[in-house]
């Protein structure tokens, strides 16, 4: 591979992600990232996992989330803010980037907000199809904002669900749905309150957006057989299931470390037992032992779903010819010579369009030094951040 090849980076945007997903359809994205999570999961001890990493404030977090294994390294920016919604902005923004581990060059920079959508649902699935009992055909969703139609039709086609019981506490979130829903195949019953949603449920999902310890699923609740998906709980102080729900069931969980300190298990002892979802894919440990357990996936968001989902995203815009091109990485004839080119004393490499073209260059790596040059955001990067936005 040449040197201009090597450092050119794939850029999705939000409109080359929904024409993706209106090319190879919603299910065939979601089927496909379930697919795909699952066989990373599978080989979970090659990759190099960590807690994300967060700045938390009043009303909201940022997070970064890194993970790599042999081959590729990929991390995700992501927020969450629920008070977005009353300025017209969203919940949850998010965009994330694969690289070469080799030589680290960036391969794909892509919005991530829609793709965090399906890759969450396509989780959800994944882990209900697993953990709830054969033959679920009954969810509660509560919380019918952004991502709730996603998680409908991941479970719809990847479960068997096909009656939906809907709660909100903004009836309008729950009219969006209903009208976005229309002619999916799946049977619809508004609801008054989270107690009769969940009523005569299999599975029920927690969605909600709220960053507060909440108790919107308790132990009186519960009906034996029952599989709880709870989404919305995942950063400290923010939670949705009361403890006594965790004391009667299995918990699953992605990665240990990160749930202990965001999931609903933040709420419980240091030494309260939780199984790693992969465990239960590889066979190492048992997931639903009887019809009558109830089980909790405590769903935080793990970076290695990301990668699945990045992965996912490279592969179908290569087959589709999605995406356009972005410079990110300066392209050099003499790579030792950042100063000559930035100068413009010497010229870029043959082939490259260089700092003046389309998208821009503009922050660096120096060799060697290791720092992060002084200067504006990529001109790439601001774009995918308006973009994402």
């Amino acid at each position: 591979m040449d040197t201009a090849s090597a450092l050119s980076t794939t850029y999705l945007s939000v409109q080359d992600m929904v024409q993706l997903v209106q090319r190879k359809g919603l299910p065939a994205c979601i089927a496909g990232i379930a697919r795909r999570i699952e066989a990373d999961f599978l080989r979970w001890p090659e990759f190099d996992k960590t807690a994300r990493v967060a700045a938390h404030s009043a009303h909201g977090v940022i997070e970064l989330m890194p993970i790599a294994d042999a081959t590729q390294f990929a991390f995700k920016y992501v927020n969450g803010h629920p008070l977005n919604t009353r300025s017209g902005l969203p919940t949850v923004m998010a965009f994330g980037l694969l690289a070469d581990v080799a030589t680290g060059a960036p391969r794909l920079l892509s919005e991530l907000t829609i793709t965090t959508a399906i890759r969450t649902a396509a989780m959800s699935a994944l882990a209900a199809r697993v953990l709830a009992r054969p033959g679920s055909r009954v969810m509660a969703l509560i919380g019918n904002g952004a991502q709730s139609e996603f998680q409908a039709l991941a479970f719809r086609d990847l479960v068997g669900i096909t009656t939906l019981r809907l709660f909100d506490t903004d009836p309008l979130a729950t009219a969006k749905l209903v009208a976005n829903l229309a002619g999916q195949g799946l049977q619809l019953q508004v609801c008054a309150s989270t107690a009769e949603a969940v009523r005569g449920a299999d599975v029920v999902t927690t969605v909600t957006a709220d960053k507060t310890q909440a108790t919107i699923l308790t132990p009186d609740m519960l009906a034996p057989g029952m599989h709880l998906n709870a989404v919305g709980g995942d950063c400290p102080g923010k939670t949705e299931l009361h403890r006594g729900v965790l004391e009667q069931a299995a918990v699953f969980v992605e990665f240990e470390p990160q749930s202990r300190i965001e999931g609903e298990i933040q709420q419980m002892p240091a030494d309260f037992p939780v199984t790693e979802f992969w465990q239960v894919l590889a066979g190492r440990q048992p997931g639903r032992r009887s019809p009558q357990q109830v089980t909790v996936f405590d769903s935080v968001g793990f970076a290695l779903e990301d990668y699945s989902a990045l992965c996912f995203l490279q592969e179908a815009a290569a087959e589709l010819g999605i995406g356009s091109t972005v410079d990110l990485v300066p392209k050099q004839a003499d790579p030792k010579n950042l100063f000559g080119l930035a100068t413009g004393a010497v010229p870029a490499a043959s082939g490259a369009r260089g700092l003046e073209g389309q998208h821009g260059g503009g922050q660096v790596f120096q060799g060697g030094a290791h720092r992060l040059e002084d200067g504006a955001a990529p001109a790439g990067a601001r774009q995918a951040i308006a973009l994402a936005a």
